[in-house]
This record gives C-alpha cells, structure tokens and sequence, in this order.
C-alpha cells in the first residue's frame, strides 16, 4: 500500500571528518545544551541543518556543503540495511534491524502511513519552513511494518558506522510486502513533507524512512511518564486505590490486563492506582488533566524524586505500551496525545540524507 522505493542518498564525504563527529540525535532529541557541543564538535555537524540558526541559514550550509564536496550524491538508488545496537531506559542491550528506503508523503486519508500522535500546528510550521530551504532530509522519520521483513546479514564490514549504528548499501532491493505502515516517530516531519509536497505538485515530496518490522527481536517500546509541576490541583490525593508503598502500587498495576486504562499517581510519598475506561489507552487517563505544567520523562524514578523534593506536584507512571494497541488505534484512525509513546533510540540523523525529488 505504502510507496516505498530505493533512492539516490546523499552523504557525508571524507573530507568531513571522522563520521561520529559529524551525526547527532533527530532535532527533537537535542537540548540546548547538547547543540552547542554538537556545533563545537564539528563545523559539518548535521546539527547546523536540523536545528539551525535559521531555515536559510540551513538552506545555504547544506548547498554550500555539496558545493564543496562535503557531501556526496550516490550514483545509483538503493535501500539500505541499518542495525543499531543500543541499551535501552530499561539498562537492557539490545539489537534492532530495519531498512531505509524512500516513502511518498502521501495524506493520511490514503491509509498507507498511519498517524498515532497529535501534533503541534507550531511545529509543523517550522519544520516545513526548514524543508523549503533544504529540499532534502537529513534525518529519517521512523516506521513500523506490521509483519515480517526479510533482511540480509551481510559478510562486509558496514559503509558507514558512528555510535552504535551500522549501514550497509544492500545489492538486492529491500522493500516490504504492501501494507499500512505506522509512524512510530517522526509525525511533524511526515505532515511537513505532505504540505511541501502540495505545494510542489505533480509528483510530490518523498522522505526518507526507517523501516522496521513489528515482529524484529530489537524493536521496544518504553512508556513516558507525565510529570506535573504548579499544579496544586493535583498535589491532592483522588478516589483511586491507595498503596503504603510504591512497589505495591507497581506490581498491582502490572497485574491488570490492557483491556482497560490504568495509571499510578505518586503523590507526595503516597501512590495510588487510578482506573479508567474499558477500550482506552493508559494516557488517554492522564489526557484528561490537559497539558498545563506537564513534563514528559521516560526516567521513572527520576519523575518520583522530582515529587519527593518538592519540585513536581504529582507524577504519572505509565506502563509500557503494546505496539499492537498502538496499530490498532491508529486503525481505528484515533490520535493520541503527544509523547504516548517512546521509541527508542530513535534513528540518528547525518548518516544519510535524501533529496526530496530523487
């Protein structure tokens, strides 16, 4: 169902230096303060193009850095194998395999690439305003395969390798069997392309994707728990099940079946185990006490600690979602919130980049 083809990518040469100094995290990923050692570590760190000082600022580096070799065209289209090997929030390594490939942006009405988060139309706009002036991607979004993908392992050493990801130029076009794909990460990027796409008509604008099977060993999913501060709202007790302990409270939670949405609220050094409706995600419960003062961490205990010293008024732990609910919903064409889900690690940017016409 899904448009998906192999695609000419661009990349770093070697006169830009050692590749490690030169990918970074997805925009979304990068603090402040991590940008300013990620610009320090490189004067070609992929960074200056996914949070510039401005779109035209990123628009006249990467055309200045295919001016003077920095970055390279490939000859010939082609998918490529992408293993990244990482330890999750969890402590637990793990090896997660996928391939990248070419999509079409194409509107979600097509029921090809399907949509599980909310957007911010804010967001939408800045990063349609940095496609404009780039017209190219140089970070891919991320999308799950509900079924098997068959991938090679290959005999060579990678092409390229930086912090735990491994890429390979694949012989043999890989490309999934049709079905419906799911945006595990990346809506903002994908709605920017569709919009750009629109505004350049016959044709449209193609990304670049990972792609990664639902059924690969490697591939998890961790919660995000929601952390409010300046909420006295919240500081206070509910009508929830109360435990001494928070342990308790976590191994009741974990008892409970999916069927229904449940979340623990901690409290000042008391937890409570909060029910919600049959049929309904665990963040649709916290959905309901909007976005004011929330935070978002996929560090529990952290979110406990900023409860007990005073800096947050409540914390919701969430469980680790299914990625089976999370198709399903988006099947049933409901939006969750933002931030519902966490895949990790999320696809580094820099190891290649895809011009939005091949």
């Amino acid at each position: 169902m899904a448009d998906l083809e192999p695609f000419r990518a661009v990349r770093y040469s070697g006169a830009a230096g050692p590749l490690a100094d030169l990918v970074a995290p997805p925009y979304d990923a990068v603090t402040p303060e991590e940008r300013v050692l990620l610009v320090r570590r490189s004067p070609y760190n992929v960074v200056r193009l996914t949070l510039p000082e401005s779109a035209e600022a990123a628009g006249r580096s990467y055309r200045e850095w295919v001016a003077q070799g920095i970055l390279e065209r490939e000859d010939d289209p082609a998918t490529w194998l992408l293993v990244e090997q990482y330890v999750g929030p969890d402590g637990v390594a793990r090896e997660r395999r996928g391939v990248v490939v070419s999509v079409a942006a194409q509107p979600y009405e097509t029921g090809r690439v399907l949509p599980h988060e909310r957007t911010h139309s804010r967001i939408r706009e800045e990063r349609l305003r940095l496609l404009r002036e780039l017209r190219a991607q140089p970070e891919p979004i991320f999308l799950l395969h509900d079924g098997e993908l068959a991938l090679p392992a290959p005999d060579r050493e990678p092409d390229l390798s930086a912090n735990g990801s491994r890429v390979w130029r694949l012989d043999e076009d890989v490309v999934p069997e049709d079905r419906a794909l799911l945006i595990a990460d990346g809506h903002h990027r994908y709605e920017s392309a569709i919009s750009l796409g629109e505004e350049l008509g016959a044709g449209g604008a193609r990304i670049m994707a990972l792609v990664v099977s639902t059924d690969d060993p490697g591939l998890h999913v961790f919660p995000t728990h929601r952390v409010f501060s300046a909420r006295p709202d919240l500081a206070q007790r509910g009508d929830g099940e109360r435990f001494e302990t928070l342990d308790d409270a976590r191994r009741a939670l974990e008892d409970l079946p999916f069927g229904r949405s449940a979340v623990l609220a901690y409290r000042a050094g008391a937890a409570e185990l909060l029910l919600g409706d049959e049929g309904r995600l665990d963040v649709d419960l916290v959905d309901r006490y909007g976005l004011e003062g929330i935070s978002y961490t996929p560090d529990e205990a952290g979110a406990v600690a900023a409860v007990d010293r005073g800096a947050a008024d409540a914390a919701f732990l969430l469980r680790t979602p299914r990625v089976e609910d999370v198709f399903a919903a988006a099947r049933r064409g409901e939006r969750m919130p933002p931030k519902s889900t966490y895949f990790f690690p999320k696809p580094l940017s820099g190891l290649l980049f895809h011009p939005l016409r091949p």
